[in-house]
């Protein structure tokens, strides 16, 4: 399935809440559902600068894709860093540069946010393509 396919289906999930609060309760369900970060993935360097809340994004590179687990100790954040790994994690180096992210202005997700949760989820975008821009230098 393609970054663009996972991206629907997250944008047909989500058009089924009418209300914010019930997108809200369906972020913290996500958030709940993210597999549990190793104890080693929550080292300093792991954590994600520009976040309010404590937010550990770790990346392994393995067969030419990129695998990522994450964590917060923020509800709502842990939704949001979930749909990031649902849509990013397995995926080449190149296909996460390229991806455009539009399911995130599609489910109102940009426009309901805090402004602080709003520059997190930036934060957490940059350093997921950071790790694609840092894999994608290695290889060559």
């Amino acid at each position: 399935m393609s970054i663009k396919e996972v991206e629907q289906q997250i944008v047909e999930e989500f058009s089924i809440f009418t209300d914010w609060l019930d997108k809200y309760e369906y972020l913290i369900e996500l958030g709940r559902s993210l597999p549990i970060i190793k104890e080693s993935g929550k080292e300093d360097k792991n954590l994600i600068k520009g976040c309010q809340s404590r937010v550990w994004l770790a990346a392994d590179y393995s067969d030419g894709k990129i695998w990522f687990t994450a964590d917060s100790d923020a509800i709502i954040t842990k939704g949001i860093i979930s749909l990031l790994v649902r849509v990013f994690s397995g995926r080449t180096p190149q296909e996460i540069i390229d991806a455009d992210l539009n399911f995130i202005k599609q489910i109102g997700l940009e426009e309901n946010l805090s402004p602080t949760r709003a520059n997190g989820l930036l934060s957490m975008i940059k350093q997921i393509k950071f790790y694609a821009v840092a894999f994608a230098a290695n290889k060559q």
